[in-house]
């Protein structure tokens, strides 16, 4: 038996489809068959192969009328979010709200939406929730993606029981990425390779890896996978104690 990842025919739509981690999912889907539509704030150049449409992920109007106006919905990847470094003390409520309405209730509405679409479809469909190691552990400057990443795993976990058995929800807990943006994260790379040591791997993912386990969850070969938070992040971060013995 041969197992592989077969989407064709399938339609998904990524949020944030067309950069960084987003843009990796969306070329994994594109490459197990799949019909993508990618989603963000702004007109950009559609990746080849797929449909873009501008909608903010955070107006539930924009979200309904958009997946409204698809076919059918196999596979909503969430992945819009993210959040700029900022202190905790001084941050203001706005900033917290924004960071707080992108990462969590954005991709519930989102969510809603896919699976009143989904609840109709004889085939029911399957929902990924992009999340982040940050949910599990201190994530100071970033205090309120954190914060928000861990209410999505929570999200996850309730959505699916909700929502089976006909639609499966399931998060990607994603470590240190490669991408773009990685300079203003991470610094150079110099920099990058020092942080690369911590890493069990050896090295920071790549946004196709990350895509690899979004295609596989949205697939039948994880048709009894439902409820899951899975760790897409090279091993974990080494404890402090042995980061010093190694001298890293």
């Amino acid at each position: 038996m041969v197992l592989s990842i077969d989407l064709t025919g399938r339609v998904a739509l990524v949020t944030g489809g067309t950069r960084g981690i987003g843009l990796g999912i969306t070329r994994a889907l594109l490459a197990a068959g799949a019909d993508v539509v990618t989603c963000s704030r702004s007109d950009v150049e559609p990746v080849p192969g797929t449909t873009h449409r501008v909608c903010d992920v955070r107006d539930a109007d924009a979200v309904h009328a958009l997946i409204g106006s698809l076919d059918r919905l196999d596979v909503l990847v969430n992945n819009a979010g993210g959040a700029p470094a900022a202190d905790a003390a001084t941050a203001s409520p706005r900033f917290h709200d924004k960071i707080v309405g992108l990462n969590l209730l954005a991709p519930l509405v989102c969510a809603q939406a896919a699976n009143a679409v989904m609840q109709q479809q004889e085939t029911g469909g399957s929902i990924v929730n992009i999340s982040s190691i940050s949910a599990g552990r201190p994530a100071p400057t970033i205090a309120a993606y954190g914060a928000a990443k861990a209410g999505l795993d929570s999200l996850t976990t309730s959505l699916a029981m909700e929502w089976s058995p006909r639609v499966r929800v399931n998060a990607i807990d994603v470590g240190l990425c490669r991408t773009e943006q990685t300079d203003d994260h991470y610094g150079d790379d110099a920099s990058v390779a020092v942080i690369e040591r911590t890493i069990p791997l050896g090295r920071m993912a790549r946004p196709e890896e990350v895509g690899n386990v979004a295609a596989f969850l949205a697939s039948d070969l994880a048709s009894y996978v439902s409820g899951a938070s899975v760790a897409c992040h090279g091993g974990g971060e080494i404890p402090a104690f042995l980061l010093v013995q190694k001298g890293l």
